[in-house]
């Protein structure tokens, strides 16, 4: 079955700066992109920081890409931790900086996920209060089950859209909706119908059926199991119309081959496997 999407073109595609962060430091992810005609990354924020922000935001300011987003802030690693986060994006000019919950050994809450699960909608109005002056919007983004633990205790879509409508009808956190996250979830076109114009990133990568890492083994798209042309209808349907942001993790296979290599692999995906 032939799934309706629009044409993509090189600027409606992203690939985030993570996807070179194992053969590449900073400066030379940006460059292969820019060699490879990308016109858009997401910036990570762990190469800012070996790179150092001063020598880092030069670099990108030479580099004439665009930043959808800054990856990632943390809820629960508290207020200046995320006004500092903000400060960057800002500084960088990022359209969004992603949002996620942070593990529960950040969260430090004894009565473990139900106690910290009790205080997402006060945590989220917060951010949303703080990130008022700033030109970044907040994009949270639920992530798989599987990184619960450390990483995220929101793992679906539904248990995010009502944590964010208990925010408040003031709200500007927006989404990021990941693949590889949320692939899963069952009545995905009727949530990602109610999430919207809420859904300010859409980020890629493909489920192998033998994945072997928790966090670093996602599939280039096309490779596994998630039919990303029909994610993409469902999106475009829900009036989404920004670009596909290629993230992928890979250390044990795309990170021992060449970023062209990689990089070119992306490029002819478009339009046919995403």
């Amino acid at each position: 079955m032939v799934v309706p999407v629009r044409p993509l073109g090189l600027d409606d595609l992203c690939v985030h700066q993570v996807c070179l962060s194992g053969q590449c430091d900073f400066a030379s992810s940006l460059a292969h992109l820019v060699a490879a005609g990308m016109k858009r990354t997401s910036l990570w924020n762990p190469m800012i920081e070996t790179c150092g922000e001063g020598k880092a935001l030069s670099i990108w300011n030479d580099s004439g890409l665009i930043a959808e987003s800054l990856c990632v802030a943390e809820l629960f690693a508290g207020s200046d931790a995320l006004r500092a986060m903000l400060d960057r994006a800002d500084l960088f000019q990022a359209r969004t900086l992603v949002l996620i919950t942070g593990g529960l050994e950040t969260a430090g809450f004894e009565g473990g996920i139900d106690q910290a699960r009790t205080y997402l909608p006060e945590l989220l109005a917060q951010a949303n209060e703080l990130a008022i002056p700033y030109n970044v919007r907040l994009a949270f983004e639920p992530l798989h089950p599987m990184v619960c633990g450390h990483r995220s205790i929101v793992s679906s879509l539904g248990e995010t859209l009502d944590l964010l409508d208990q925010v408040g009808p003031a709200n500007e956190i927006g989404l990021a909706i990941d693949t590889y996250a949320l692939w899963w979830e069952d009545r995905l076109d009727q949530k990602l119908t109610r999430a919207g114009k809420r859904i300010l990133n859409y980020h890629v990568s493909d489920w192998l059926s033998d994945t072997s890492d928790l966090r670093l083994d996602r599939g280039m798209p096309g490779d596994g199991q998630i039919n990303l042309l029909r994610w993409r209808a469902m999106l475009e349907q829900a009036g989404y119309s920004g670009p596909v942001e290629i993230e992928i993790f890979s250390r044990d296979r795309w990170w021992k081959r060449t970023p062209e290599s990689m990089l070119h692999r992306i490029r002819e995906g478009l339009n046919v496997a995403y």
